[in-house]
């Protein structure tokens, strides 16, 4: 008896599930605190990558030429450090794919992969014209102790290294403007960004496209047709920094996931 009145007072608390408003405030909160980040990460990207290449065409000389491999060997240090400030913009890339993939996986999930595997891919390329880069040092080191019948020959290795600097920047710039198309039409549809500021994202990165396809035949416009998109990452690093994404689009995303995990928990 003294049992059974015992099993009786005991009260079994349940854990309390969350709202549908309370999980979309938390969503919200996450993805501004995300936004502030991808800010950041635009911002030192457009900031080391503007030093990275200034340093290379300083020290390297004219883009796709043989390198001016003494002026590398005097200078290989400081070209290592326009290497690890590039190394740097690299990981950016990567990140703005883990960053962006949660908010874009609230739109479509297609787009947040394609999006995600194209920043990959575009950090793949950017780390291989860095290596080719870098493969310039100890080319140099071999040019200065070289006999004259040797320079020739190294100055041809430095020029196909050159080339496969410029060829790898490009197709790593062909895929940049492949994620910025996807990642702009998401801020537009979603309504993440005003219209005219994801308008800019879309023209600027189309730009990018175009022209470094073109580079890629000889046309010449690959650093023409970077400057739109260019400003547009360095702009809206500020905007994300200091307001965020749009709070009714986050919203209107949050709404959008929960009715399709609704339609999913319907169909099992």
């Amino acid at each position: 008896m003294a049992i059974d009145q015992i099993d009786r007072s005991v009260a079994i608390e349940r854990p309390k599930r969350l709202t549908s408003s309370q999980t979309e405030l938390v969503g919200v909160k996450t993805f501004r605190t995300t936004a502030k980040i991808v800010g950041a990460v635009y911002l030192a990207g457009f900031v080391v990558g503007l030093v990275g290449s200034g340093l290379f065409q300083s020290i390297l000389g004219a883009t796709g030429a043989s390198a001016n491999l003494p002026a590398v060997a005097a200078s290989s240090v400081l070209l290592a450090f326009g290497a690890i400030l590039w190394l740097m913009a690299v990981a950016g890339d990567a990140a703005h794919g883990v960053l962006m993939f949660p908010i874009l996986r609230r739109y479509h999930e297609r787009i947040a992969l394609g999006y995600l595997a194209s920043r990959i891919v575009d950090a793949v390329f950017i780390a291989v014209m860095v290596l080719f880069v870098l493969l310039q040092i100890p080319l140099a080191g071999a040019f200065v102790k070289a006999a004259v019948t040797d320079a020739s020959f190294l100055q041809t290795v430095s020029g196909l290294f050159a080339q496969g600097q410029v060829y790898a920047y490009d197709i790593g710039m062909i895929t940049l403007g492949v994620s910025g198309l996807l990642l702009c039409y998401t801020l537009y549809r979603a309504k993440l960004l005003p219209p005219l500021v994801a308008g800019w994202g879309l023209i600027g990165y189309a730009i990018l496209f175009v022209g470094m396809l073109s580079e890629v035949m000889g046309s010449g416009l690959g650093l023409a047709s970077s400057i739109p998109g260019g400003l547009w990452e360095a702009f809206v690093g500020v905007w994300l920094i200091a307001k965020g994404f749009s709070s009714s689009g986050l919203a209107q995303l949050a709404k959008r996931r929960a009715s399709q995990d609704e339609s999913l928990t319907g169909v099992a």
